[in-house]
């Protein structure tokens, strides 16, 4: 039997690996991208110790060169590309005052460009077999502009845009492409680090469990055309929206 892929573009140690787990626990190839390989490792080890397959592709998403070799290389050496997940984030405050314009464009280059030249190599291989399905990160940033982030979000503003161009396009051509919006602080060692308050209300289910994001994920990947979701929005049931 052929390997289905499932690429996780930003696999990091909360959402990106737990939804990188999730499509493995169900027989995918769990195919792990960031840019450091060390980082991805652990995620790696983790994942086949629970049975399931993982293979690591360090990658600068940013860069078109590296972007598209990875994108040949997984449906070359693993298989094709069923899902692919952009989840890099780029959450970085600052006021307009301070912001420069190195900053934002690399802001911008991490959180929109680099989901541009995802979603289009994968959706050039997605439209030939005629399905796939591409799901795209996004936050409260996506929809509103608060003080001291408009670099990240105008990047997710720019996000959300191109995935709706992409659903308008790709969707009568078999690919379901999907934009989630996470409106609440997620369990991560950064939460727990920097806003310790936040992360008290975990045990009243106040925060966001990475888990169940992937949860999410695997729901929208399993959807039946006829009842496709384009956009969800996930926030803990005492987050303010």
């Amino acid at each position: 039997m052929e390997a289905k892929a499932c690429l996780v573009i930003g696999a990091g140690d909360a959402t990106g690996g737990a939804i990188a787990r999730r499509f493995a626990r169900e027989g995918y190839v769990a195919c792990v991208t960031r840019r450091s390989a060390d980082k991805l490792q652990p995620l790696v080890d983790r994942i086949q110790a629970e049975g399931g397959l993982a293979r690591a592709f360090p990658t600068d998403a940013r860069k078109e060169d590296e972007v598209v070799a990875l994108v040949d290389l997984v449906e070359t050496t693993v298989g094709p590309i069923e899902a692919m997940v952009f989840n890099i984030g780029a959450n970085v405050p600052s006021s307009i005052l301070d912001e420069t314009a190195r900053k934002f464009f690399k802001i911008w280059e991490m959180a929109c460009l680099s989901g541009f030249l995802a979603g289009r190599e994968v959706a050039r291989r997605m439209v030939q077999r005629g399905r796939g399905t591409i799901i795209f990160t996004g936050a409260t940033a996506s929809l509103r502009g608060s003080a001291n982030f408009a670099a990240f979000a105008g990047a997710k503003h720019a996000l959300r845009a191109l995935a709706q161009s992409m659903a308008r396009e790709l969707g009568p051509r078999g690919i379901h492409v999907c934009h989630v919006v996470i409106d609440g602080a997620i369990d991560t060692e950064f939460i727990r680090e920097n806003f310790p308050e936040r992360y008290a209300l975990k045990d009243q289910d106040g925060i966001v469990n990475p888990a169940h994001i992937a949860d999410q994920y695997w729901m929208l990947h399993c959807q039946p055309r006829d009842a496709w979701t384009h956009e969800l929005d996930l926030r803990p049931w005492m987050e303010k929206f």
